[in-house]
């Protein structure tokens, strides 16, 4: 089994690479996303960026929101409400699909008005 070298285990959290890989997420959508503010992450003296584990479920997290339909300023408004640094817990993930649910089944019901309006007269 190869062992991954890329990380320097003298600096704390992940690498872009490694939340890359581990997320399925590109490199350059995980640092589109840290510009926006939706996620964050330390830097080393050599200013390269080191993510913490909470990153993982954040990135999760906006994958849900984005299915959706959210836009990205929905999304930043969406994920707000949970503590930096940390992993979002049981209560957090279930305020999030609440809000999905709701956002969802409210663009159903908006598009259901759009199809009646265009449906042809009777």
């Amino acid at each position: 089994m190869k062992q991954d070298t890329s990380f320097d285990w003298h600096e704390p959290g992940l690498t872009i690479g490694q939340v890359a890989q581990r997320s399925g997420v590109s490199a350059s959508a995980i640092r589109f996303y840290e510009a926006q503010g939706l996620i964050s992450s330390d830097r080393t003296a050599g200013n390269q960026r080191r993510y913490h584990g909470d990153v993982m479920c954040r990135l999760a997290m906006i994958e849900a929101c984005q299915r959706v339909g959210l836009t990205l300023a929905e999304v930043g408004r969406a994920l707000a409400g949970l503590p930096p640094g940390q992993a979002p817990n049981a209560e957090d993930w279930h305020a999030l699909a609440e809000r999905l649910r709701t956002e969802a089944q409210s663009r159903i019901d908006r598009l259901s008005q759009v199809l009646r309006e265009l449906a042809p007269p009777a």
